[in-house]
């Protein structure tokens, strides 16, 4: 009687066991994530904060049988603001932050907004166009594959503006001043009499402060966390509007080799990210400046005729880029401005005028 009491206990303890073990273990899932600039920046935010809590929470939710171990590379650790776009493609990380504003030759319709100023300074409105865009649109979805990429979420600027150690109550006090103006963005400074220096959010006190430069074209979420306003206490708000930046994005050969569910995972989060980051962004924005004010920062508003004499100024900057993309460029020309003018917006200059 004691073997069988013994016997019926070890059977009993033996099914508890298989009672309280999962059917399947969870499979964990490894995923370098990484980005040319620090946590405090706007977009590396987004990435940390959001994207890949949110992957991790997707995957719990949706049957806990997958888990991502994310091991982060940011701040520049493994490549610089010039590369975003190679590592992800290469593979140095499986997501990353993809600056498509610095790759002009190998993703030129990424740059629509960049080629076709003061159209709008709504950056959530920026964020909702592009996400549809990048997913529906053959044009822009095709062109992330061909970079052996996946566009997952959209990442977008506040309203670009003028940050100078020098006043501007004029656009004629622009004249023989070195503005850094990243990219396509030099195009903004066309027939103004500055002169467009390339450069980065990392690069810009350094630059103002050793004299290379005097000012930077930026935007306030961007400026206070690296404190440029230091050296470039005097900002004029022009409104050249809010700025379609790159996105978040996984490497293809790494999604595609992934269980569905992860994809899925990945492309939820993306768009929750995108929608958090609108929401962060208007909300640093606002900070910033009164945090800048507060720290010295002087802001003065260019007079509105003097807006529209800059917009009007500038030569056809969209035509060049228009003969760089041909069709696709035309395409996604229309359908930007179709996108914006179904929101309301309003752009100061019909960039898509007879095309």
């Amino acid at each position: 009687m004691k073997h069988f009491t013994c016997h019926v206990a070890a059977v009993a303890l033996l099914a508890g066991s298989m009672l309280a073990s999962p059917v399947g273990a969870q499979e964990m899932i490894t995923a370098n994530i990484g980005s040319s600039h620090p946590e405090a920046n706007i977009w590396v935010w987004a990435m940390k904060n959001v994207f890949q809590p949110e992957v991790n929470r997707i995957l719990k939710e949706g049957g806990n049988e997958y888990q991502v171990d994310w091991v982060e590379n940011y701040g520049g650790t493994l490549y610089k603001y010039t590369d975003t776009r190679e590592a992800v493609r290469d593979g140095i990380v499986d997501v990353g932050m993809v600056g498509t504003v610095w790759e002009g030759s190998e993703m030129p319709l990424q740059n629509v907004t960049y080629f076709t100023p003061f159209a709008t300074s709504d950056h959530t409105m920026i964020i909702d166009i592009f996400d549809k865009l990048s997913d529906e649109l053959p044009e822009l979805r095709d062109s992330w594959a061909a970079q052996n990429m996946v566009h997952l979420s959209s990442l977008i600027t506040d309203s670009y503006d003028v940050y100078a150690n020098f006043e501007i109550d004029t656009l004629a006090d622009l004249a023989n001043h070195r503005i850094n103006a990243p990219g396509t963005s030099a195009n903004w400074l066309a027939d103004t009499g500055a002169t467009p220096l390339d450069g980065a959010l990392t690069t810009y006190y350094t630059d103002i402060q050793t004299g290379v430069s005097e000012g930077a074209l930026s935007f306030a979420s961007g400026i206070l966390p690296t404190r440029v306003y230091e050296v470039a206490p005097k900002l004029t708000r022009v409104g050249i509007g809010s700025m379609y930046f790159g996105g978040i994005a996984v490497n293809k050969d790494f999604f595609d080799s992934q269980p569905e569910a992860v994809q899925a995972a990945f492309r939820e989060a993306g768009k929750i990210t995108s929608k958090r980051h609108g929401e962060y962004v208007t909300e640093k924005a606002t900070t910033a400046i009164d945090e800048m004010q507060k720290a010295g920062l002087a802001i003065t508003e260019l007079p509105d005729a003097e807006k529209t004499a800059w917009v009007e100024k500038l030569p056809d900057i969209v035509q060049p880029w228009l003969d760089q993309t041909g069709e696709a460029g035309k395409t996604v020309l229309k359908a930007y401005f179709d996108a914006l003018r179904e929101r309301g917006a309003k752009p100061l200059r019909d960039w898509d005028a007879d095309r």
